[in-house]
């Protein structure tokens, strides 16, 4: 939309989206965990997610996005043979987070921690990996926000 259109319509020029800056690193070329994920790669995003609006971002809502992460983990780990049939609501996870972004409940860069995180998924293993950058994560931000 325009400039014109938005002066038109009553709305304010839109604000450029933040995001994590930087592509989260989760495996290494060997196909293993990266040494650094659950440290220095969880603390970096912590601190980057962190700094944002005192109103977004707060510890009850992303706990919520790490609940139904550990949610699905459990459910995969019970019954693994199930992956493919949970990966699509685990997936709906970027939905959550966009429309949380759009209620101004969090902000851009979360949504890209969430979106890189479940692009990430590919397998169980992945999930599992995903839960325990996540749990990192969280561990990080409460020091962070400390709210």
């Amino acid at each position: 939309m325009s400039y014109q259109n938005q002066k038109r319509h009553g709305g304010k020029p839109k604000q450029e989206r933040r995001s994590l800056g930087t592509t989260i690193r989760f495996t290494n070329e060997e196909g293993k965990i990266d040494a650094d994920l659950f440290d220095k790669t969880a603390s970096n995003a912590a601190k980057t997610v962190a700094r944002c609006r005192r109103e977004q971002n707060k510890s009850t809502q992303l706990r919520r996005f790490y609940d139904e992460l550990v949610m699905w983990e459990e459910k995969v780990r019970q019954n693994p043979e199930k992956f493919d049939e949970y990966l699509p609501f685990i997936r709906m996870l970027k939905a959550k987070a966009a429309y949380a972004e759009g209620r101004k409940l969090v902000d851009g860069a979360f949504v890209d921690l969430i979106e890189q995180t479940i692009n990430f998924v590919k397998n169980a293993a992945d999930l599992r990996t995903a839960k325990l950058f996540f749990e990192a994560f969280m561990g990080f931000y409460k020091l962070e926000k400390g709210d």
